[in-house]
């Protein structure tokens, strides 16, 4: 692993020193833009739209915009003078519980190991933290950049999380078009509860995949033997049918899957109430089938229908017949 920062953690008077790496990494797949008439890589060039020229770095400052057009310029030093202090430090605040931080707050995770003669001060701090089960609220400056940060005991190592500060994380009260507090139908929220209990595991990372990637992958490898690759149009699917329906045919779904069968349910807890609406609604079921997700589709006469999930767009008629 590469060593993206040294220096020390400090609480009280006890100094850790520590060597930082990158716990994560990012495996998307990055496309270059190529020039269609040659098929040349294009390259991204620093050009003054005022003087008409290319710059070189030896050129280049920083500066703030603090009016539509008009900056406050920095030099280097005056830079590297704010971030000197506290770029070599990580020092511990507080330490609190980790059920207490949402995870809207966590930004990138690394991992931190003993520097120089710093052992027995690493596992001294891991151990009384993992005894007593408190993480060290710190604060740390990386690559200039002042956070706050997260340190907790991960397996047989120190971990430390860089989190966003509270201004920095926009008030649930700015979104958009969220619903009114009221109240739920009861029925349709014992089912969903119930659909909840039948899909609940416990959590193992290894299952789940970049499906996308995978199917990158495997475009790029069939264009590069030069293997003819054509992807079949998504299936047109009609709407969603009534809640309760969608909620009683994904829980059928799941206790038919093989892998996850989960606990039985009960004739009266699994069927709706025979004078609800969503019966007359699906009349015309015939049957569900799960699918790899564990959701499920409920096969009707006029083709398959998705549940739980965003309103398909109908396609043109000109789409259509290009798609036939």
């Amino acid at each position: 692993m590469h060593t993206v920062w040294k220096g020390a953690i400090s609480f009280g008077l006890v100094h850790v020193p520590v060597k930082m790496f990158s716990a994560t990494e990012d495996k998307d797949i990055s496309l270059r833009y190529i020039h269609k008439e040659c098929g040349s890589p294009l390259s991204y060039v620093r050009k003054c739209p005022v003087c008409d020229k290319e710059v070189a770095w030896e050129e280049i400052g920083k500066g703030y915009e603090y009016e539509k057009g008009k900056f406050v310029l920095f030099d280097k030093e005056e830079l590297d003078q704010l971030t000197e202090e506290s770029s070599k430090s990580i020092t511990i605040l507080d330490f609190v519980d980790l059920t207490e931080i949402d995870p809207i707050y966590f930004q990138k995770t690394y991992y931190l190991s003993p520097d120089q003669a710093g052992a027995n001060a690493y596992r001294l701090l891991m151990e009384a933290m993992r005894q007593t089960g408190k993480i060290g609220i710190a604060k740390i400056s990386i690559r200039s950049k002042s956070s706050l940060a997260a340190i907790r005991v991960l397996e047989s190592c120190l971990a430390i999380e860089t989190i966003f500060y509270p201004d920095e994380v926009r008030p649930v009260s700015q979104v958009p078009g969220l619903p009114e507090p009221g109240n739920v139908n009861d029925k349709e929220l014992d089912m969903a509860k119930l659909l909840i209990s039948q899909l609940s595991t416990p959590f193992e990372p290894a299952k789940y995949t970049d499906d996308y990637r995978q199917r990158m992958l495997d475009l790029i490898s069939h264009k590069i033997a030069g293997e003819e690759f054509h992807i079949a149009p998504a299936r047109q699917e009609s709407n969603v049918i009534d809640l309760m329906a969608a909620l009683q045919a994904s829980i059928e779904a799941v206790q038919h899957i093989p892998s996850d069968p989960g606990p039985s349910v009960s004739g009266a807890a699994a069927k709706p109430a025979a004078a609800s609406p969503s019966r007359k609604k699906t009349a015309k079921a015939k049957k569900s089938m799960p699918t790899a997700d564990g959701t499920a589709v409920i096969h009707e006469d006029t083709g398959p229908i998705p549940v739980i999930a965003p309103k398909a767009k109908r396609r043109t008629a000109k789409s259509k017949e290009s798609g036939a």
